[in-house]
């Protein structure tokens, strides 16, 4: 029974998003595996047949959930690793998922976790630059919008920096967006597809409902309320835990979700297209180095990153507001970096 369901359970995974293609040895290593994200997303990694070999790493209790997830019955390989063994869990990984830190509590703006975050998002860059240094780096580690330039920061004076290679997780507001429009259209969210473009975090998360077909006569106080509670729904879920968590198991999935998409690229699957936190020249111009729009991935990594198009009146505001934070967000990991 327990083999039929996690064959159900893979297969389910694989038609709402995490889709196969032609299978190549692939290690992704998981950096906070013993966490709340990294517990559910290695689960999922490990149902992903796409992932040939899974290292879990955390200072603590990563060996732990490597054993218990590698009697998950899929093909992969699963090994834990804590403390100072770090050059184990990165040595030979292709790519590098990073949830790590402190999860927000009631009243934390993702900002609020900067000082504490910052420092270990700088240390492990630190060693996937010493161990790993040409593989894809998956940024989870909250305020992405601060922890994507340290870590760009420190492979810069290691000299190993690729921007190809460097990807803040933006995702669940991409999963967010699809299943809160479905809820109001009452369709099934995998038919609804939203880019969401800007940041992660607050308003620099701009939902382009305009240019989904389910979103364009949305309009009014129900617009206000869903983008509304796109760009904060990460608030909901701290306020409904009482303190004792945030958004752990919809992160899981969307980190998932993307490492899925990633290596479907790496194996040469075209036309594999998700919005992603990179070095970009959207808004370069106006001084925003990092931005989220509809990326396309493939070997290198972020091969084309595509235009916005056309928005709405209110998503220009909504744009606006982005650009005026999100260079605050990028100069405080910037100089971060440069300070330490």
């Amino acid at each position: 029974m327990f083999s039929r369901n996690v064959a159900r359970q893979a297969s389910s995974i694989a038609r709402r998003g995490f889709a196969s293609s032609a299978r190549a040895e692939r290690k992704v290593a998981v950096l906070g595996a013993g966490g709340g994200i990294g517990q559910p997303m290695s689960l999922l990694l490990k149902a992903d047949p796409l992932v040939t070999s899974l290292s879990l790493y955390d200072v603590r209790g990563a060996p732990g959930v490597a054993a218990d997830v590698s009697h998950v019955n899929t093909a992969s390989e699963v090994k834990g690793f804590e403390k100072d063994d770090i050059k184990s869990a990165l040595t030979g990984a292709e790519i590098v998922v990073i949830p790590a830190g402190v999860p927000r509590k009631p009243g934390m703006t993702r900002d609020d976790l900067f000082n504490t975050n910052a420092s270990i998002v700088q240390t492990l860059a630190e060693a996937c630059a010493e161990y790993c240094p040409k593989a894809f780096i998956c940024i989870i580690s909250n305020p992405v919008n601060s922890t994507v330039p340290i870590f760009a920061e420190v492979y810069k004076n290691k000299g190993v920096y690729d921007e190809k290679r460097i990807f803040g997780v933006t995702t669940l507001d991409v999963v967010r967006s699809s299943k809160f429009l479905a809820e109001i259209k009452g369709v099934d969210p995998k038919d609804v597809k939203v880019t969401v473009v800007g940041g992660h975090s607050g308003v620099t998360i701009v939902p382009l409902l305009s240019q989904t077909p389910q979103g364009k006569d949305v309009t009014g106080e129900q617009y206000k309320a869903l983008v509304k509670r796109i760009q904060f729904g990460g608030d909901e879920v701290v306020q409904a835990k009482a303190g004792a968590g945030s958004a752990t198991l919809s992160m899981g999935f969307a980190g998932a979700r993307f490492t899925n998409s990633l290596i479907r690229a790496l194996n040469g699957e075209k036309g594999v297209i998700e919005p992603t936190f990179v070095k970009s020249p959207v808004y370069a111009s106006e001084g925003v180095e990092y931005f989220a729009t509809n990326v396309e991935l493939g070997p290198n990594g972020a091969e084309k990153i595509l235009p916005i198009g056309e928005v709405s009146a209110e998503e220009e505001e909504l744009l606006k507001a982005c650009i005026a934070e999100l260079p605050k967000n990028i100069k405080k990991g910037v100089e971060f970096v440069k300070s330490a």
